[in-house]
């Protein structure tokens, strides 16, 4: 066996021997084209135009522009009158939530609601303990007890129990601010029935001190006023949603505090005092 290079005559087929062994090198795996008259190497640029007849098959062949067949009308882009933007952003942005304060301000409100329930508070609470007990020169509940009698209450014992205890308790609580509206309405009750009972003693429209009924008929107002305004914050109620922005629940006892005084004076007394 030698390395003498086969003769390409031995082969009968190109890859296929002929009873003896090949060479790899005598059949390239990769055969390129002859280059002839018809299918010669490119001289020129024309040559390498695509779909030319004399394109060379084995170069790599890149799409020429041919005008008239990729071009369009060109697209005019019209703006979509439904939306226009507007001349000032900033002016039509949303606004920035502010926080509200919890406990907003109020000024001297409370402070002016806390003196006006000591005031009417302390003087009920001092009047109550004069009937109740007899103190400050008082007339005692036996005292009081005659006065309504001869006043012409029915039930004078029963009467007079209830108009001390109320006035005392309703006095206490305003000046603690505890259960404010009911408190205010007890003193409310038990003015109108002390307007009535001093209007009845001295006939006609009285209102001027000693015998008016100025004092009864300021005390009541300002028990009513306070019915109306709640308690304020400086009170034991202060937290409460009605001690603050009272509503319908306080026009609510204030009725009932009015018609309890007007009810007690008619069915238990009677008598017309406006005449």
């Amino acid at each position: 066996m030698t390395d003498e290079r086969k003769d390409p005559s031995e082969l009968s087929e190109p890859g296929v021997a002929t009873g003896k062994v090949s060479s790899p090198y005598d059949s390239p795996t990769e055969q390129f084209p002859p280059v002839n008259a018809r299918n010669s190497l490119p001289r020129t640029d024309d040559d390498l135009d695509f779909g030319s007849a004399q394109a060379n098959s084995v170069t790599e062949q890149i799409p020429a522009y041919r005008p008239g067949l990729l071009d369009k009308p060109t697209e005019v882009l019209t703006r979509d009158t439904a939306y226009e933007m507007p001349a000032d952003p900033v002016a039509v942005a949303d606004p920035i939530p502010v926080a509200e304060d919890p406990r907003p301000s109020r000024g001297t409100l409370d402070l002016g609601l806390l003196a006006l329930r000591l005031a009417v508070g302390g003087t009920a609470l001092v009047h109550g303990l004069q009937k109740l007990t007899g103190l400050w020169n008082g007339p005692g509940l036996g005292g009081f007890e005659t006065m309504l009698a001869e006043a012409g209450f029915e039930q004078a014992k029963l009467l007079a129990i209830l108009g001390a205890v109320g006035e005392v308790a309703g006095g206490a609580l305003l000046i603690l601010g505890l259960l404010t509206p009911i408190a205010a309405a007890s003193v409310l009750a038990v003015m109108i029935n002390a307007w009535a009972l001093r209007q009845l003693a001295e006939p006609g429209l009285e209102y001027f001190a000693p015998n008016g009924t100025e004092y009864e008929m300021l005390l009541g107002i300002c028990a009513g006023v306070i019915i109306l305004t709640g308690p304020g914050r400086i009170a034991l109620d202060g937290r409460r949603g009605w001690a603050k922005r009272p509503f319908i629940g306080s026009l609510v006892v204030l009725i009932l505090g009015i018609g309890a005084g007007v009810c007690t004076w008619i069915f238990l007394n009677g008598a017309n005092p406006l005449i």
